[in-house]
Parts: structure tokens; sequence; C-alpha cells
């Protein structure tokens, strides 16, 4: 895919309807050569929209004004690909707990939860958030996640998670401000809500924080695991990351996550796990991830977490 194609496909099947600030200016940026060309000095994992616009917004950039977004991604360059080079999208969005949550509820209590590519942890406290599904309602402390469920009955009840540890690349701190302003950038324009969500949810990792490590998913994830208490339930879960993972590194981690005892389960991308082709039609023609436990499929989910539609 080119870097046009890439930018014209985010705006038409990742931000139309969601945030109309990012189907602008990716519209924009797919027909910019002057942006492509500084684009192509930095690997294609580099380039997505939503790196490249998290960190104009990290760097005090417009994204608002496409004309204003321009100047300043050409006069700053040098500062936005150093930061482009070192980043990654770690969208730690806790909203995605909505979708896990009806996997983990069917699943023997209590939980160990392992997170591959956890960012800050914020995925790791499905136990302590609020759920609203419709009319049907889930917890009682927490920030309230909304999620449009279909295909299947909502959940009665929450996890028991007894251990939680995650793993990444580069695990982001929720009491660093740094790494905060660097999770807040991430988030679309428009999207006040995910941010008041945010610091709710960091709020309650920073009051018991989780074990995180700096890995490899597939080199360091069977001693994390092994660290897991006996009489658990281990279930290892990742969101929104196989997709960036290269092709070999990506079958290494499913041959190795299949051998470890309790369950896995993804929420990433058609052919991150399930092949494209086995999976019936997504509701419409937006981008959405698949939801696998164990590699089965099971649902297409939004990926904020905001509507699922089981299938499986």
């Amino acid at each position: 895919m080119t870097t046009a194609e890439l930018y014209a496909d985010f705006a038409t099947r990742e931000a139309r309807g969601v945030s109309p600030t990012y189907e602008r200016l990716a519209a924009a940026v797919a027909g910019d050569t002057v942006i492509h060309e500084l684009l192509e000095r930095v690997p294609v994992a580099k380039r997505q929209p939503n790196l490249l616009f998290g960190v104009v917004r990290l760097l005090g950039g417009p994204v608002g004004d496409v004309g204003a977004f321009h100047d300043f991604t050409v006069a700053n360059w040098p500062a936005i690909e150093a930061e482009l080079l070192v980043r990654a999208t770690q969208t730690n969005e806790a909203g995605r707990c909505a979708v896990l949550l009806p996997v983990l509820a069917d699943l023997p209590q209590p939980l160990a939860l392992l997170e591959v590519g956890a960012s800050a942890g914020l995925g790791l406290y499905p136990d302590r958030y609020s759920y609203r599904y419709g009319d049907h309602t889930l917890g009682t402390g927490g920030p309230v996640l909304d999620c449009d469920l279909t295909g299947t009955e909502p959940p009665t009840r929450l996890p028991e998670v007894v251990w939680r540890a995650g793993i990444d690349l580069n695990p982001l701190r929720v009491t660093d401000p740094a790494d905060i302003a660097w999770l807040d950038a991430l988030i679309w324009p428009e999207h006040q809500h995910r941010r008041d969500r945010l610091r709710a949810a960091a709020a309650i990792a920073a009051a018991d924080p989780p074990e995180l490590i700096a890995g490899d998913l597939v080199d360091d994830l069977a001693a994390l695991a092994a660290k897991a208490p006996p009489g658990a339930t281990l279930v290892v879960f990742l969101t929104s990351v196989l997709y960036q993972v290269p092709d070999d590194r990506r079958a290494a981690f499913i041959d190795l996550v299949g051998t470890l005892p309790g369950h896995w389960i993804s929420v990433d991308l058609p052919g991150a796990v399930a092949p494209a082709d086995t999976l019936p039609p997504a509701w419409d023609d937006t981008l959405h991830n698949v939801v696998t436990l164990d590699g089965r499929p099971l649902a297409w989910a939004k990926g904020h977490g905001q509507a699922v539609r089981w299938f499986g």
C-alpha cells in the first residue's frame, strides 16, 4: 500500500463517522506529496496516520487546520521524525475491556491476566470498571464503558482477577506525566470522553500497579506467564497489537501462546489470527477487529470497544 493509499484508507475506513477532524486531515495528507516524501524517509511501520497525528499533537502542532498541519509538519520534520522513530501507537483504550468482558466472564474463575502489548496496563482492570451494554449495566466503580453489543447476551458478572501482568517493548507508566501525555496525544481530537476515561483508568492502575516488563512477545512471554499463580486460569490477551508485528514473529507468537496453559484472546485486524476469507461479512465497510478465543473467531468489534457483533 502506498503512503497515499494508506492515508486515504484511514480517512474512509477508520476516521469516517468517528473523527471528522482526522477524516479531513488524512484525506488531505493522502494528496500531499511533500509530506509523502518526508514520510518515506522512515520505515513503513512508522508512517501510520495515528502515529504521525499523535506525534504532531504531542509536539504542540495543529491537526484541525489542514494548511497549518502541513506547514508545521514541514517546518518541524526533524523533531517529528525523531519521535516517529522511537514511538509506537500504544493507544491504551480501557473501552476495549467491554469487548473482552463477555469472553472473560465465561472462563473458569479466578483469572490471571497477562496482556501482550500492554502499553500502560489499563486493559488489565476489567474487574474494576463499569459497563453499559444498552439497557444492561454491570459494575459500580471506575469509568463506565459503553458498548453496543449484539449477537450474544451481555455478561452478568465481572471477572475475578487475582493476578495481572503485562509485557511491552516500551511499557508506559501511569505515574509518569510524559507517558500520560503520549497516551493523551493518541486519543482522537473530538473524543473528550476517552480523555476523561484515560484519567479515571490511570488512577485505578496507579493505586494498584500491575507488573509490567519491557520485553518481546515471543522471547519473554513464557517466563512471565510462569509467574501466574497456581489455581488461576491464565488468560493471555492482546488488542490491536499483532497487525504491527512482522509475519514471522506473529506466527512464532501464535505457536508459542498455544502451548501455554489456559486461554488466549486476540482483538485484532482480519488476517492477524483468523484468515480474512474465513470470516463472515462485517456489518459495514469501515474497519473492524476480529475477536478470537484460542484462535477461534467469535465476533467483529470496533477499534475503541464502542461496538461488538457476535457471530461465533
